[in-house]
């Protein structure tokens, strides 16, 4: 509207003789634009009885025809229709403006886009239609954690563990997922993003999330929203866009905000009486909950949340690729031992020979271990459980022709261990005594070992004999302290300085001035 002023209220308040300073006052019209509206009046000769006859816009007309002359020459333009026709897959304001200039064909001009929008806001603010524009299918997934939270009992200790819920929600359809997970941790945030597109069949275009820490480095009033590595390589890897809402925004994500309130009662509220022994348990009933709360029918809405989801908002979901993104980390700089092999938790795993001394860097999933040496991948191998210590992962074809023999076994230790000498195989034997299976025992043993390549066999032999005087079990850090403090020396020292004076120096003959025999 050309006129910014109730012009039918300012023309009422004249009409019951209140003073232009009073219009002014109390309600925010300027004495200015009520005195033009005064004269206006009375050049008129406007009668105030028949201001129901008229509409804003006519009013407006009437006493201000020269601010509608410009408005004249545009078309008009049907926001109803806009707002019907936003709803459709693949609808933007941008083609609907297109459309709407070449349609044009009375001699007018189409109004600017920037105004098409503006003025298609305004609409959508008067009909409180703001929910309605966001709702299209496979278009964005907003995901959050819920405030409320369930438990379960450890029987054996009577231990009652806190478990957390992740919500995501497809605004179309309404269709939502929920998982039960022991943390909020980073991993734990990714996986259940996985876990969520796995569920839908699909991915959508936008993924919408709170600025939680686990996905959201910084989110500046200005600037770029830096997101965690992790969380960007997620999005890369499913084609999706990573938009956290902005703070304090809870609106931009009205969605799952809602489905969270929901679950609340369906699910949370629901399992309340129930005692759950094991997260797996509780992980079980939370998911026949959530099949229970996308089957209930819609109260003010034709069908259900599985119903519209599989009938509409499934076709438009974008293709999951073949490969699940796993979550990893990275260790960098390991050197790759004269073993062909390097370390990772206790266990050893084979890299080329040609790579032996120089630094590579390691990519660790669930299920891999992946070797990189200057970004080029060299080697990969499957990851042993938590569980398994000092084991080999080894390929032959990573090992030189000089060096591929069997693999070291107990036996072959302790009989090196014999040819250095008896102490040397007693500190072996020592080590494997103590160890639960006999494979715990091979790392140190070798360690032990191979410090006669260091120092010598002598010396290792000796050190073995002082740290059995005072070690029940010698490991590599004794022996290598005696060794490098030069014990093993200075006990030989001390040895022969005992001999000689236990024999003492016998004088010949020649001592008295008589000759030998």
């Amino acid at each position: 509207m050309a006129v910014k002023f109730n012009l039918r209220l300012c023309l009422q308040l004249m009409d019951q003789g209140i003073s232009l300073n009073t219009i002014s006052k109390q309600y925010h019209i300027s004495k200015h634009t009520s005195s033009k509206v005064k004269r206006r009046k009375e050049e008129l000769e406007f009668d105030t009885a028949k201001l129901e006859c008229y509409s804003d816009t006519e009013l407006g007309k009437l006493f201000f025809p020269n601010l509608y002359e410009s408005e004249d020459i545009y078309a008009p333009i049907d926001y109803e229709y806009i707002h019907n026709e936003l709803s459709k897959p693949g609808v933007t304001l941008k083609l609907l403006w297109n459309e709407y200039c070449i349609k044009i064909n009375d001699g007018k001009y189409p109004v600017s886009y920037s105004k098409f929008c503006r003025g298609y806001t305004e609409h959508v603010q008067n009909h409180n239609y703001t929910n309605h524009i966001q709702h299209k299918p496979g278009i964005r997934t907003e995901v959050d954690w819920s405030g409320p939270t369930m438990h379960y009992t450890v029987p054996s200790t009577g231990e009652v563990v806190k478990v957390y819920l992740f919500v995501a929600t497809l605004p179309f359809s309404q269709y939502s997922y929920v998982e039960a997970t022991k943390d909020m941790k980073m991993d734990t945030w990714i996986d259940c993003n996985r876990h969520m597109f796995e569920y839908f069949g699909g991915s959508t275009v936008r993924v919408v999330c709170d600025n939680l820490k686990t996905g959201v480095v910084m989110h500046p009033k200005n600037g770029e929203i830096i997101l965690t590595d992790t969380y960007s390589d997620f999005g890369n890897h499913y084609m999706t866009a990573i938009m956290p809402a902005q703070v304090r925004k809870p609106k931009q994500k009205a969605s799952v905000e809602g489905t969270v309130g929901k679950i609340a009662t369906v699910i949370i509220a629901s399992l309340r009486n129930r005692e759950f022994n094991s997260f797996e348990e509780l992980y079980k009933a939370v998911r026949e909950r959530l099949e229970v709360f996308n089957s209930t029918p819609f109260q003010k809405r034709d069908g259900s949340r599985k119903e519209v989801f599989e009938e509409v908002e499934k076709k438009t979901l974008r293709p999951l690729p073949e490969f699940p993104f796993e979550v990893c980390h990275w260790f960098y700089s390991r050197k790759v031992q004269l073993n062909c092999h390097i370390a990772y938790k206790k266990n050893w795993y084979s890299v080329p020979y040609e790579y032996v001394g120089k630094m590579v860097d390691i990519k660790v999933t669930e299920t891999t271990l992946t070797t990189y040496y200057q970004n080029k991948r060299i080697n990969v191998h499957k990851v042993f459980p938590d569980y398994v210590k000092n084991r080999y992962s080894t390929y032959d074809h990573d090992m030189p022709e000089s060096v591929k023999v069997t693999e070291w076994d107990d036996e072959r230790i302790k009989k090196w261990a014999s040819k250095i000498g008896p102490y040397t195989r007693k500190v072996i034997d020592n080590i494997f005594l103590t160890s639960v299976v006999k494979e715990q025992g091979y790392n140190p043993a070798l360690s032990v070992l191979h410090l006669s390549d260091k120092y010598s066999k002598e010396r290792l032999e000796i050190s073995c004999q002082i740290a059995l005087s005072k070690y029940p079990s010698p490991r590599y850090r004794h022996l290598n302290a005696i060794l490098a403090n030069n014990q093993d020396r200075q006990n030989l020292q001390e040895n022969m300085k005992k001999e000689e004076k236990a024999t003492g120096h016998l004088r010949g003959p020649e001592f008295y001035g008589g000759r030998s025999k």
